[in-house]
């Protein structure tokens, strides 16, 4: 791709699709969009910013669709006024951005970075003049490269460098920002980074994932401890889990194991000790049957359940369940128990994920009523096959009405007595999309990726629109 002069934003005039209030949002409801560095950032070889896993991964032969990579991307890095100002005419309140660690620390120790951490210095200047207030997260997948060198994520020294970033990035920026995610999706960086090999570093190491695991949460607690004594009472402190609502697709024995199973690996292997200060016993024992053992050493565990201000959930589909494959057996070929997705039969979006938004509804209540934490939906969205029509405008009414639905799956959850505070789509513009490259538009501003021109699509439209008209403007 290369990248031409042009005007920075093409400010879609089309008539916004009908958007109303939606009830049930309270007045302070937070209203945002988000993205994350290496997705929107390019710029990846400026101003003393070394390699991540990312760019690493991205040069490994038929790793990432069409071989492409993130050195371009957005050219946000270049670009950040005129998108903050777009940002601004989205009528949001907070803007969810991600740090590059190989930015701001480029060994991934040692002394910050002075252009780096500069970048995101007047990011949030911008931002703060403009009336958004930023929700920084510390890590969304980019390891520097020489950590993941050193072992990576299964070794337990990367949770003590995490900590020590965390608190460098606080000094510089903990003055003017207040809301801190640590980690984006442990799950995502653990899973797929170090067992399925999908995402980087693209190791296949199930026992390495799972160390992975407990050193994510780990650097977790420990970034929490050097930015509560940094941050005093004012800030607020989270971590974002992606999670899905997990159910049996039938009431048959089988089905119920299979789904707490999923339930297990995904979500309350991370909720469990964050909020309860321990993992649970039925994955612990899972994870024994397959010859793995957590490296928990004393203390971790309290340092892990550090009290939460608010739990970042990123949400997209539910899930359901089956313990018996379609041959009609109940283990699979290593012999292990068969936990098998079965479909709902639901519309997909084009990354082939069902349209389920009564599952936020159901999730969110889950979590209040067995963690008790603030929540708030630090993504959410969906990906189609956006095309540019002959008049400029970007017609999307799926990705619309998959906003509007999840949306009122938000409010369905407040009236049922979930502490739900915020709402923030994903992705404030197309962007790289990891191994799938730029195929998958998930933006509510489109990005011709040749001019880098931009264009607010229907759904920024709608949503700017339903903003005001629930909070009354």
């Amino acid at each position: 791709m290369t990248a031409t002069s042009s005007p920075a934003v093409n400010q879609n005039t089309a008539t916004a699709p009908a958007a109303r209030a939606i009830p049930g949002l309270p007045a302070d409801f937070r209203w945002g969009v988000a993205t994350s560095a290496y997705q929107i950032e390019g710029a990846t070889d400026t101003d003393g910013r070394t390699p991540s896993i990312w760019d690493t991964f991205c040069r490994v032969p038929g790793a990432v669709e069409r071989g492409e990579n993130g050195d371009t991307a957005c050219e946000h890095y270049r670009r950040m006024p005129e998108d903050v100002a777009m940002i601004a005419g989205l009528g949001v309140d907070t803007y969810r951005f991600s740090v590059s660690w190989s930015r701001v620390q480029p060994h991934g120790s040692g002394p910050v970075n002075p252009a780096g951490i500069g970048f995101y210095d007047r990011l949030v200047d911008e931002l703060l003049e403009r009336g958004v207030t930023p929700w920084l997260t510390l890590y969304h997948w980019d390891l520097p490269q020489e950590l993941e060198d050193a072992g990576g994520w299964p070794a337990r020294d990367t949770a003590y460098r995490f900590a020590d970033y965390a608190e460098a990035t606080h000094a510089a920026l903990g003055d003017r920002v207040r809301h801190w995610t640590t980690l984006n999706e442990p799950w995502c960086s653990a899973w797929l980074g170090y067992h399925t090999g999908e995402h980087a570093p693209g190791r296949k190491d199930f026992g390495d994932s799972m160390h992975a695991v407990h050193h994510l949460l780990l650097g977790h607690g420990l970034a929490a401890q050097r930015l509560r004594e940094a941050g005093g009472a004012d800030l607020e402190l989270g971590i974002t889990l992606n999670l899905g609502h997990s159910t049996p697709a039938t009431d048959d024995p089988e089905d119920v194991r299979a789904a707490r199973s999923a339930d297990g690996m995904g979500s309350r292997l991370y909720l469990d000790p964050l909020v309860h200060g321990r993992y649970p016993e039925d994955v612990v024992a899972e994870l024994g049957d397959r010859g793995v053992t957590l490296p928990v050493q004393d203390g971790d565990l309290e340092t892990i359940s550090a009290p939460l201000d608010v739990l970042g959930v990123n949400y997209y589909s539910a899930h359901q369940y089956s313990g018996t494959a379609e041959d009609g057996s109940t283990t699979d070929a290593e012999g292990r128990p068969v936990v098998r997705g079965v479909p709902h039969g639901r519309p997909r979006t084009a990354m082939g994920w069902e349209i389920v938004p009564e599952g936020l509804t159901r999730l969110l209540v889950r979590l209040e009523r067995e963690y008790g934490v603030p929540t708030v939906i630090t993504e959410n969205g969906a990906a189609f096959d956006d095309e540019l029509a002959e008049d400029g405008t970007v017609p999307d009414t799926d990705r619309v009405a998959y906003l509007d639905g999840h949306i009122r799956a938000v409010a369905d959850a407040r009236a049922e007595g979930a502490d739900v505070r915020g709402y923030f789509a994903w992705s404030l513009m197309d962007n790289f999309e990891w191994a799938f490259g730029y195929q998958k538009r998930f933006g509510i501003v489109h990005v011709d990726y040749e001019t880098q021109q931009r264009t607010v699509k229907d759904s920024g439209l709608w949503y700017r629109d339903t903003i005001r008209h629930t909070r009354g403007g």
